[in-house]
């Protein structure tokens, strides 16, 4: 599926966007994920994106302008016993390239993921944030967004 708004065109990504992709991350110095665009590394990145490109319930998504990848997010769905067997989509690894900032690519994209939530007839859409990214909340909040939970992460080596 594939929708154009305005300017930019958001899609599913394909094996030919990985490394734009893997660049957008390295590139993201509060995520501290440990991304990087060493090529020793870009064997993990194809094998994930095997993962998600194969699962009926995650799809990996690029914003595009003038052919060039400028974001990415990624969804899931779950489905719980809680909310009467409803289900939610998460919303993950949202990202726009440093230099396309504060353009609406950010916008079109959580406003395509939302979209597309309503039409699967999904009851909530949720994110996490990394409690640093104060921009990011406020860019979330000002697209409806509510701060609701605590999150709780533990790092397994």
């Amino acid at each position: 599926m594939a929708v154009e708004l305005s300017d930019t065109l958001i899609r599913e990504a394909r094996r030919d966007d990985l490394s734009a992709l893997v660049a957008l991350f390295a590139a993201d110095a509060l995520g501290g994920h440990g991304d990087t665009t060493d090529a020793e590394a870009f064997a993990d990145y194809v094998r994930a994106f095997a993962v998600i490109d194969a699962s009926p319930d995650q799809t990996l998504y690029v914003a595009e302008r003038g052919r060039e990848v400028v974001g990415t997010f990624q969804t899931m769905l779950t489905t719980s016993l809680t909310g009467r067997g409803s289900s939610t989509m998460i919303i993950e690894a949202v990202q726009t390239r440093a230099d396309m900032r504060g353009q609406g690519i950010g916008t079109g994209m959580i406003e395509f993921a939302v979209a597309e939530a309503k039409s699967r007839g999904v009851r909530l859409v949720q994110l996490t944030s990394n409690a640093i990214r104060k921009d990011a909340h406020r860019f979330y909040e000002r697209l409806g967004f509510k701060p609701s939970h605590i999150g709780f992460k533990m790092a397994l080596e």
